[in-house]
């Protein structure tokens, strides 16, 4: 049991890396043919990669709150208030996917 535990959180870990992983790709190429991808031209730019990154954001959350829902069914009730840990750090690394996005 404390062998399983000692791994435990490094698993998750792999799980979350993957969840995000997953995530990034998937809805990079969903809005592909969203926004401007040259940013630096004549043209307004704004508009387009706003509603880029709002859709982004929109579907991220969705993604995250599907995930959330599913993975507090599986797990045991006494482990359920670890994981707004991992709901935390997925909304920190929200942004840096947005800044990944647009670069």
């Amino acid at each position: 049991m404390q062998q399983q535990s000692k791994y435990g959180f490094w698993v998750w870990l792999l799980y979350f890396v993957l969840f995000e992983l997953v995530v990034y790709i998937g809805l990079s190429y969903l809005l592909s043919g969203l926004g401007e991808s040259n940013q630096y031209q004549e043209n307004n730019t704004v508009v387009p990669n706003w509603v880029k990154a709002v859709v982004f954001i929109f579907l991220y959350l969705l993604c995250l709150l599907i995930a959330v829902m599913v993975v507090s069914n599986i797990v045991p009730s006494k482990h359920r208030g670890q994981l707004m840990r991992w709901v935390y750090l997925g909304l920190l690394g929200m942004p840096v996917m947005l800044y990944i996005l647009f670069n």
